[in-house]
């Protein structure tokens, strides 16, 4: 058989991980690489650390493990650095986070305590329960961006990195729409030079990264990187972005719930959502605007999976609501409650209730790391642009202008996995089994 061709350029050398904000995500993540380099827990929840993938017939049984299927950079080869709006070192951020056991972080502190963070560009305006003490000055938002794109210079440069990415892993901004100044890039430019308000902080960490060829992940529900103006300058400069919205805790449930209802034809009444959290998150989404921005995120979900224009007599009439209350005792273990309304056969009801006590931070750092490595490999790919086969990690995927964004969790898998085998030159799975009708 011809050797299979593979269209990424291999991950030689150092790959920096800019994150945006360095609070309990981004701290649990760090955290939890350099744990698992040293052999102190295991990379669970992480589909490029433990995931397999098909190739061929199953009667083949090729199942490799993914980081050995493709060229993902190896942890050993990753640096951290990061901004945020105060001056905590990554020790001390992950302690006051409270996510991860002080004897685990005691165990890395050395490491911890060498990742201190930037000076960040913050705007109280954008989020409101926030109050930075430690952020840039710039007399426009131009004046601060370039700030950013000579931090993003400088830390390459002194770490020595071949390559970096970006990952947004800071709070969630006010409710934003796409307004006159996204329009296109050189009337964001000019916007950034008048301190337009249509432009959030969020908004210059992203054009930093373009400006700069840095693939680009946003982890919160803002607008950031999905306006024109930017998605013109990923296409320009042929840079990966993807968002938005880490998918974790009860959108990920259901991603995974509706699914199944649609599959069996099971129709839907009403699918109330309700969540309490003690975290910084939880504290920034007690702000009505911030919550509006989440609340977008969070509803989309139903619609796009059911389809109630297709399915009306199943879908068209459901009450979907969400509810989050900041509830400080709780910190970074999430409750989510849900009250599920069905009905079946002859419309006879039926109810189900999920109970999802969730370990926020827990959930979304095997996300950060899965995004990470295959932002470097798509851009190793020179695959610039929105990047839809990494909808499996986000709660508002991003897609093209044209088309709907696929929520399905089983559908994303498949297309992400099938982009992996695209990339490698193997066979796509169909699971159609032709073998079953070959004669």
């Amino acid at each position: 058989m011809p050797e299979k061709k593979s269209s990424v350029s291999p991950a030689r050398g150092k790959l920096g991980v800019l994150l945006v904000g360095l609070g309990a995500v981004s701290t649990t993540f760090v955290a939890g690489v350099i744990a698992v380099k040293k052999g102190l827990g295991e990379p669970i929840g992480s589909l490029t650390q433990m995931g397999t993938i098909r190739l061929g017939k199953r009667t083949e049984k090729n199942s490799p493990l993914i980081k050995d299927f493709v060229p993902l950079a190896d942890l050993d080869d990753l640096v951290f650095g990061a901004w945020d709006i105060f001056p905590d070192d990554a020790y001390e951020a992950a302690m006051h986070a409270g996510v991860l056991e002080k004897d685990l972080l005691n165990k890395i502190k050395k490491e911890l305590k060498e990742l201190k963070p930037m000076k960040a560009v913050f705007d109280q305006n954008y989020v409101k329960r926030l109050n930075g003490t430690y952020t840039k000055k710039g007399k426009t938002k131009m004046e601060l961006a370039l700030q950013l794109i000579d931090d993003i210079t400088k830390f390459k440069k002194d770490n020595k990195c071949d390559r970096l990415v970006m990952i947004w892993c800071a709070s969630t901004e006010t409710f934003l729409k796409t307004g006159p100044a996204h329009k296109d890039l050189k009337t964001f430019e000019k916007a950034l030079e008048t301190n337009s308000e249509e432009i959030a902080p969020s908004m210059l960490y992203a054009y930093a990264a373009l400006k700069s060829n840095v693939p680009f992940a946003n982890g919160a529900p803002n607008l950031t990187v999905d306006i024109p103006a930017l998605m013109e300058l990923a296409q320009k400069n042929n840079v990966p972005v993807c968002g938005k919205d880490f998918k974790t805790g009860q959108t990920w449930i259901k991603t995974v719930v509706a699914p199944g209802l649609k599959a069996r034809m099971i129709g839907l009444n009403g699918w109330y959502s309700t969540n309490i959290l003690g975290n910084r998150d939880g504290e920034v989404l007690d702000d009505p605007g911030s919550f509006k921005t989440k609340e977008e995120s969070k509803l989309s979900v139903l619609e796009y999976i059911l389809q109630p224009d297709m399915y009306p007599k199943l879908y068209g009439k459901f009450s979907h609501l969400v509810r989050i209350n900041y509830y400080p005792p709780r910190g970074d273990n999430k409750e989510g409650w849900d009250n599920i309304d069905i009905f079946g056969w002859l419309g006879y009801p039926m109810q189900i209730k999920i109970n999802f006590l969730c370990r926020d931070s827990i959930l979304a750092a095997p996300l950060v790391l899965d995004l990470a490595l295959f932002l470097d490999l798509a851009a190793r790919a020179k695959m610039g642009g929105i990047q839809e086969w990494l909808s499996f990690y986000f709660k508002s995927p991003m897609h093209a202008p044209k088309l709907y964004p696929e929520h399905d969790l089983h559908i994303q898998l498949m297309k992400l996995k099938n982009t992996l085998r695209h990339m490698q030159g193997e066979d796509l799975i169909t699971h159609l089994g032709t073998e079953y009708y070959e004669k």
